[in-house]
């Protein structure tokens, strides 16, 4: 049965991005995919309106020169191979105060599970406590999604290691680099942070009536005069792989190991969950400072609780399970 619409555009991308060192011909996509000549020309002009720079020469056929970097629905679902997150609507904002914000609007109208909001630039970004997320045109991926789990209220903190574990992932799928994971959620490499995370969970009675998970990556360098307000150093993925870093790419890398943790703890809890991001993270063992609301807790880390807190042991064996808080 022959492909139609979006799914023989997918093919045609896949084929094209695997052969990027030469041209395809257009008579070898016609037999390969049982279309017509004028079909696969009409195929390459709306790719190409999409923003895919596809060159095409007389006799020799097509080459993929670069794919396109707006995160639209259309580009997105090119090559994603999710079931939920991203197959539903993709909201694709050039600027947006806050995308958690837009996200928790859908919600509300009844949005579905795995609904997607996505900006270039948040002009209101929030991160933890009401702090800013600097969140500047082209700079990073802001993303976030919207969650309908089944779970107990007091379980929803452990969305935020979950986002914490799909984004370090994503990370390492584009650049090769393993991150770590610091408590409660940020994304750091050789110290840097290069990811945060913001979940917001809103309740319906005693349940947990829907989650907006929201995360920002840095993918190209911050302007130089945010730096000096950040409260950690940042970094960014191309300066830390030393390569151009694909926005959808990585959207789509953010989206597929978000899926596969989700429908993970539906089917076994947060267990096989917690054991991943304690392989991602270097805390447990450590010596630290943390301030929770004003107040000050120092001791060892001697465990992260099923249920996402830090345990700090202090000086007089007093075990401390911190909610969330700040490491000094």
């Amino acid at each position: 049965m022959a492909l139609r619409g979006d799914a023989v555009r997918t093919k045609i991308l896949e084929l094209l991005q695997k052969n990027t060192d030469r041209y395809t011909s257009g008579e070898d996509v016609s037999q390969l995919f049982s279309i017509s000549r004028a079909a696969v020309s009409k195929h390459v002009s709306v790719l190409r309106g999409q923003g895919h720079e596809i060159e095409a020469v007389t006799r020799k056929g097509y080459r993929l020169v670069r794919k396109a970097e707006k995160m639209t629905q259309d580009v997105v679902r090119q090559g994603l191979t999710t079931t939920v997150f991203g197959q539903h609507d993709i909201h694709y904002l050039p600027s947006v105060g806050s995308t958690n914000l837009e996200a928790m609007k859908l919600a509300l109208g009844d949005a579905p599970e795995g609904t997607v909001v996505v900006a270039d630039e948040q002009t209101g970004g929030r991160g933890r406590q009401g702090r800013t997320w600097h969140s500047p045109s082209g700079c990073g991926l802001y993303v976030s999604v919207v969650l309908r789990p089944d779970i107990a209220p007091n379980e929803a903190p452990l969305i935020t290691l979950l986002t914490n574990v799909a984004a370090a992932e994503a990370v390492q799928d584009l650049t090769d680099i393993i991150p770590v994971c610091k408590w409660p959620n940020d994304v750091l490499i050789d110290g840097c942070k290069v990811a945060g995370n913001l979940t917001e969970v809103f309740l319906s009675g005693d349940s947990v009536g829907h989650v907006i998970s929201g995360a920002g990556i840095n993918v190209a360098p911050l302007p130089e005069k945010l730096v000096p307000e950040l409260r950690t150093v940042p970094c960014s993925l191309e300066e830390a792989a030393g390569k151009h870093i694909s926005r959808v790419e990585l959207l789509q890398a953010f989206l597929t190991r978000y899926e596969h943790w989700y429908l993970l703890v539906t089917k076994q809890g947060f267990a096989p969950l917690l054991s991943r991001w304690k392989e991602l993270t270097d805390v447990v063992g450590k010596e630290l400072t943390v301030q929770v609301r004003g107040e000050t807790f120092s001791g060892t880390v001697v465990d992260v609780s099923t249920d996402g807190m830090l345990v700090l042991q202090d000086e007089n064996g007093i075990e401390h399970s911190l909610f969330s808080g700040d490491i000094l």
